[in-house]
C-alpha cells in the first residue's frame, strides 16, 4: 500500500528549502495550496500555487488568526479514503482531498527567548491553524503525508521519485510520529511559558506556595550521544533542560580536547559545583565524583598546587575545576600532569596556548559570574534540584547548595578554636558536603590534606583520611558530614594530633563524644546540619 500525492497544502514559518521542495511537487503535477507569506514565497519562484481562500471561499480573517480552520480544509484532510460514507459526504459537499500537509509552526520558542519579550508578542506567536492541520493529517496518516521538518523534504522527493509519486506506508507512519512530537513539543513550550508567569521562571519542580508539584513534565533536549556510559557495555546520551540558565554547567563550551565521556561529565559537574560556592579563589581536583583535593589560594596556580598536593596519586587522571579565570602559570603547572578535563569560567589566551600542547585534554569554559552566583545562593529562590533515578521512577530533592551560616554553629567543648582553626573548619565543612558519605575531610592552611570517602563505617573514613594525609594530619582540622555515633573516632583523631573538629551533632552519645574532646583538649563545633551525599 502507498498514497499517491495529488494535492498538497503548504504553510510554513521556517521557509528554508520550501521553494525547491515546491518545484519538485510541481514537476509531479501536484496541485499546491498555500497561505500568506508561504504563498508569496512559492509564487515568487514562478511556481503555480493556489491561495487557501480560493479553496475555502473565505478570506483570511483577524490578521491571519483564521485562515485554514474550515471544513474544506479539514474535510479534505480527515476523510477516510476506505470509508464510503466519508467519500460520499465530501463529494456531496464539493470537498477535494488533500494528500499532503507541509507545516511548521510560528516561532513561539524563539519569541519568548528574546530579552524583555511582551506577553502580547508571545500570544500572537501561538499557532492555532498549524497544529490543527498537523493533527488532522497525522490522525489520517494512512492517507495523508504530514511533513513538519524541512530536513525531510529530500527524503520525500526521493521516495516519490522511486514510487511514481507515491509514499509508502512505513514512511507515512514515521512522518506521523514526527508530527505528534512536533505539536507535543510546541504545546509544552507554551505551557511552560505561561506557567512561568505565575511562578519563578524556569522552576519546573516547585509549587508556587512551596513544596514539589504533583505532576512534572520534564522538558529536555539531547545535547549529544555518548560513546558509552559509565562502562563500555552501557549506552548513554547527554541531555539538558530546555530552560537551563546560560551559566549552567550543561551549557559549558568545549574549547579543546577529545569528546567528553559520561564519567567526564559527572566529574566535571562535581568539580565545578565545589568551587562555585567560594568567594575566595578555589580549585578542586576530582576523581570518581569525589574530591581528592581542594584548596583556596592567593592565585589560581597556588590554589591548584595546594589542591593537587593533597593526594597526587589519586589525582592521576583527574578533573580540575576553578572558580576564576585560568592563568598561564596554572597551565604551566598542569602541563606535566595527567588531567582528563579542566573547567573554569574563563582562560587567559596564553593559558590556552600552553594547554593546546595537551591535545587530549578537554577544556571547558562556563559562562559563569561568581559574584552573581554567590548573590543567588544567598537568596531564597534556589531553583536547582537533585534528581536520581530508581527502578520505575525518580527521586527529587532540593540541591544541597550554599554556604552554611557560621552564626548557627556552636562551640560545645571547653577548648575553643583559634581564628585560624575556625577558617579551616569552615572550609573543611564546605568540602565535606561534596564527598560521598560516610565522609571525613582533613584541612590545614586552607587546603585538604586527607579525604576519607564513601565508607560504610565513619571510623573507617577517619582512618582512611588520616592515612591519606600521613604526617600532614598533625595539627589539621577534621570535618565529618554526619555525627559520630561513638567516641572511637575522637580517640583516633587525638592519637594523630588532629587539632579541631566540626560535625553536625545529634547523636544519642553526643555527651560521650564531647567528653572525649574535652579529655584531649580538642575544640569541637556542632553545625546542627547534616550533609549526607549518596
Amino acid at each position: 500500500m502507498a498514497t499517491k500525492i495529488k494535492r498538497a497544502l503548504i504553510s510554513v514559518s521556517d521557509k528554508s528549502g520550501i521553494k525547491e521542495f515546491a518545484k519538485e511537487l510541481e514537476k509531479r503535477d501536484i496541485e499546491i495550496i498555500s497561505t500568506g507569506g508561504t504563498y508569496k514565497k512559492i509564487k515568487s519562484a514562478g511556481i503555480e500555487v493556489k491561495k487557501v481562500e480560493d479553496v475555502t471561499g473565505f478570506e483570511e480573517m483577524m490578521d491571519g488568526r483564521v485562515k485554514t480552520l474550515h471544513p474544506f480544509i479539514h474535510g479534505g484532510l480527515l476523510a477516510d479514503r476506505s470509508n464510503s460514507k466519508h467519500m460520499a459526504e465530501i463529494k456531496k459537499l464539493g470537498i477535494s482531498l488533500i494528500d499532503m500537509v507541509v507545516v511548521n509552526l510560528y516561532p513561539f520558542k524563539e519569541t519568548i527567548s528574546k530579552p524583555n519579550v511582551k506577553l502580547e508578542d508571545a500570544v500572537e506567536n501561538i499557532d492555532i491553524g498549524g497544529p490543527t492541520m498537523i493533527r488532522s493529517a497525522a490522525k489520517n496518516y494512512k492517507s495523508v503525508a504530514v511533513v513538519v521538518n524541512p530536513n525531510d523534504y529530500n527524503l520525500i522527493v526521493e521516495e516519490m521519485g522511486k514510487n511514481g509519486g507515491k509514499i509508502n506506508d512505513e514512511l507515512l507512519f514515521r512522518l506521523c510520529i514526527k508530527a505528534f512530537e512536533h505539536t507535543y513539543r510546541y504545546d509544552e513550550v507554551i505551557f511552560n511559558y505561561f506557567n512561568s508567569l505565575k511562578i519563578a521562571r524556569g522552576n519546573t519542580f516547585k509549587k508556587e506556595e512551596g513544596g514539589f508539584k504533583d505532576l512534572i513534565a520534564l522538558n529536555i533536549e539531547k545535547i549529544q550521544d555518548l560513546r558509552y556510559g559509565e562502562n563500555p557495555h552501557q549506552k548513554a546520551a547527554y541531555y539538558k533542560f530546555e530552560n537551563a540558565e546560560n551559566d549552567s554547567f550543561v551549557n559549558a563550551e568545549q574549547l579543546q580536547g577529545k569528546e567528553l565521556s559520561y564519567n567526564n561529565i559527572l566529574d566535571s559537574n562535581a568539580a565545578f559545583n565545589i568551587v562555585k560556592e567560594f568567594k575566595e579563589i578555589c580549585v578542586s581536583v576530582i576523581k570518581h565524583n569525589n574530591p581528592c583535593g581542594a584548596a583556596i589560594g592567593q592565585d589560581v596556580k597556588n590554589a591548584y598546587e595546594k589542591a593537587y598536593a593533597c593526594d597526587p596519586v589519586s589525582a592521576f587522571g583527574s578533573v580540575v575545576g576553578s572558580n576564576v579565570k585560568w592563568t598561564k602559570d596554572a597551565s604551566e603547572y598542569l602541563k606535566d600532569k595527567y588531567v582528563e578535563v579542566l573547567i573554569a569560567p574563563d582562560f587567559e589566551d596564553e593559558a590556552l596556548k600552553v594547554l593546546s600542547e595537551k591535545k587530549n585534554l578537554r577544556v571547558l569554559k562556563v559562562n559563569f559570574d561568581l559574584k552573581k552566583h554567590l548573590a543567588y545562593l544567598n537568596s531564597k529562590n534556589l531553583k536547582e534540584v537533585d534528581i536520581k533515578s530508581v527502578d520505575g521512577g525518580l527521586l527529587i530533592q532540593n540541591f544541597d547548595a550554599g554556604i552554611d551560616k557560621k552564626e548557627s554553629m556552636k562551640e560545645i567543648t571547653k577548648a575553643k578554636p583559634s581564628k585560624k582553626q575556625l577558617n579551616d573548619l569552615f572550609f573543611a565543612w564546605q568540602i565535606a558536603k561534596s564527598v560521598k558519605s560516610n565522609a571525613i575531610v582533613l584541612v590545614k592552611d586552607g587546603k585538604t590534606v586527607g579525604v576519607g570517602a564513601g565508607q560504610m563505617s565513619r571510623v573507617d573514613a577517619v582512618k582512611i583520611a588520616i592515612d591519606k594525609a600521613g604526617e600532614k594530619a598533625e595539627n589539621s582540622v577534621l570535618a565529618s558530614d554526619a555525627f559520630f555515633p561513638f567516641r572511637d573516632a575522637i580517640d583516633i583523631a587525638a592519637k594523630n594530633k588532629i587539632s579541631a573538629i566540626i560535625q553536625p551533632g545529634g547523636s544519642v552519645r553526643d555527651e560521650e563524644v564531647i567528653s572525649a574532646c574535652d579529655e584531649f583538649n580538642i575544640p569541637m563545633l556542632f553545625t546542627g546540619k547534616r550533609h549526607f551525599k549518596h
